[in-house]
């Protein structure tokens, strides 16, 4: 089945992949299609990680910001959603994997202290 049919569970509600995308909800097909539109440019981690810009996420509710983790804890070197806090997660799959967070919730980087947005990276790379 493919992703855009796949129905998550958020809430009380049942909503496929695309219907979260049309929300701007993030999950894992949302940073797929964002390193898509991003390829090439400073936009993606392979584009920025030799300036130093570290894969993070942003909760624009909170302000909170937490660089990408594996479920592990351990830094991943791309967005991973499996290592957001628990607070962020609406929704999982069978196995456990996280395939959304709280809408408030964006992908960037880290650099120097400060949290960038992909446009943003793009900007000051």
């Amino acid at each position: 089945m493919a992703l855009n049919s796949e129905k998550q569970s958020v809430g009380n509600s049942t909503e496929t992949e695309q219907e979260m995308k049309l929300r701007g909800v993030l999950s894992k097909q949302l940073l797929r299609d964002q390193n898509r539109e991003f390829a090439g440019t400073a936009g993606v981690s392979a584009g920025n990680r030799s300036k130093a810009f570290v894969p993070a996420f942003q909760n624009t509710r909170s302000g909170e910001c937490v660089v990408s983790r594996f479920a592990d804890g351990s830094e991943a070197p791309i967005h991973v959603l499996d290592g957001l806090p628990s607070h962020w997660i609406t929704s999982v799959d069978e196995g456990g994997h996280v395939t959304a967070v709280d809408e408030a919730v964006v992908a960037g980087f880290m650099h120097k202290g400060r949290f960038y947005t992909r446009e943003e990276a793009v900007e000051a790379c």
